[in-house]
């Protein structure tokens, strides 16, 4: 779009996403500053920001390679985004961290603290976080522990005091940020969307990956921009929603914006999933109101019991709500959870009237023509071929 190709803003964000280290960062060590790395949603940027951190989402964006990742890991049975995310921290990708927490969402990710520990792959803080596989006050009781364990572990390691007063603040920066990320995903409900979905992808995980204060002034400075640009009619042939897990780089976006589809919506672990709610922001106990928004307000994992229909719920109704025409379910190979979950939510789609497309894919796409025909055939199906 011209808009997104002419702005400064949408570049730097742009630039951001499409790499690990980029000029924020440098800048805040140069200055000092404290990078910790995440591996899951449901680690809580607000106890790393009250902790005087900046959240880095690892992700293997640019790698061309698991080789050394897979003599850690059994390549035949565990997703390739973990082998390419460990491969970085192999190949020293992730240098600049002083500190990581390792979220057990799922057994692979979980393996990749035991794993570090065992490599040469050096690293001030390491540290593991536990999700409970249920909703209910005894799993959120379970979870505010564990965000206690990593805060004392944090303190004690860095010697520091994370106090109350600052989880609040750091709570109400990330509501700020998820405010207006929301404002960025209401903006596709449009007939005409004034930003694709590879463009959103690629601003949404720059939230991941720079100090956020700054994000969210260039993420205000981005909505004006688009909120005050007339868009032209588009012909696109289809609206569609994308369902899964990490989705981190364009590539299926790109594949379905240049066949004349447009994505407008999604469903995953670095997409709509991370915005979803609001912390409490006052109270007694701030643990306690991250610990109830992590496991009551936003089940939305598969490796969840009773998760499905949260996620089928969420799905019907973004699908009246961005007027989706077709549904895109991928998930990696291996991943058991997700395979499942998109084979029931399949069933009632089907019910429903709703295409959808399964995808199973690796996470750096080595069959791009393959899925590129797939899913030209499946606009076509939706389109009865007439456009």
């Amino acid at each position: 779009m011209d808009l997104i190709k002419n702005s400064e803003v949408f570049r730097k964000l742009s630039g951001i996403a499409g790499t690990i280290n980029n000029s924020g960062i440098e800048n805040l060590k140069k200055e000092g500053g404290k990078v910790a790395g995440y591996t899951c949603s449901f680690v809580p940027e607000e106890l790393l920001i009250a902790a005087g951190f900046m959240p880095f989402r690892i992700r293997g964006t640019g790698s061309k390679s698991a080789d050394l990742a897979n003599d850690y890991f059994q390549a035949a049975n565990i997703c390739s985004m973990v082998r390419h995310c460990f491969n970085h921290i192999l190949t020293g990708e992730y240098d600049f961290l002083d500190a990581a927490i390792i979220g057990g969402g799922c057994d692979a990710n979980r393996h990749i603290l035991d794993n570090w520990e065992k490599s040469d792959a050096k690293i001030p803080f390491l540290h593991r976080i536990f999700f409970p596989h249920a909703t209910g006050d005894l799993m959120v009781e379970y979870f505010r522990n564990q965000l206690a364990d990593m805060k004392a572990g944090i303190e004690k390691h860095f010697g520091i005091e994370v106090t109350d007063e600052k989880i609040w603040n750091a709570i109400k920066l990330c509501n700020e940020a998820r405010d207006l990320q929301k404002e960025l995903y209401s903006l596709r409900k449009a007939d005409n969307p004034p930003i694709t979905g590879a463009e959103t992808v690629d601003v949404i995980v720059a939230g991941n990956s720079m100090p956020k204060e700054e994000y969210i002034a260039d993420l205000k400075t981005l909505l004006n921009e688009l909120k005050n640009t007339k868009v032209e009619d588009k012909n696109y042939k289809a609206r569609l929603m994308i369902i899964g897990p990490c989705h981190d780089d364009t590539s299926m976006c790109d594949i379905i914006e240049g066949l004349g589809g447009i994505t407008v919506t999604d469903l995953t672990c670095f997409g709509a999933k991370i915005i979803y709610g609001r912390v409490k922001d006052s109270g007694a106990d701030p643990l306690q109101a991250i610990a109830e928004y992590q496991v009551q307000d936003r089940p939305f994992c598969p490796k969840n019991l009773g998760a499905h229909p949260i996620i089928s719920k969420t799905v019907f109704e973004n699908i009246k709500d961005y007027k989706v025409d077709g549904i895109i379910g991928q998930n990696m190979l291996c991943c058991d959870t997700w395979g499942g979950e998109l084979y029931i939510l399949n069933k009632e789609l089907k019910e429903a009237g709703i295409p959808m497309l399964r995808i199973e894919r690796e996470y750096i796409p080595d069959s791009l023509g393959q899925i590129q025909t797939r899913v030209q055939a499946f606009l076509e199906t939706i389109t009865g071929g007439t456009q």
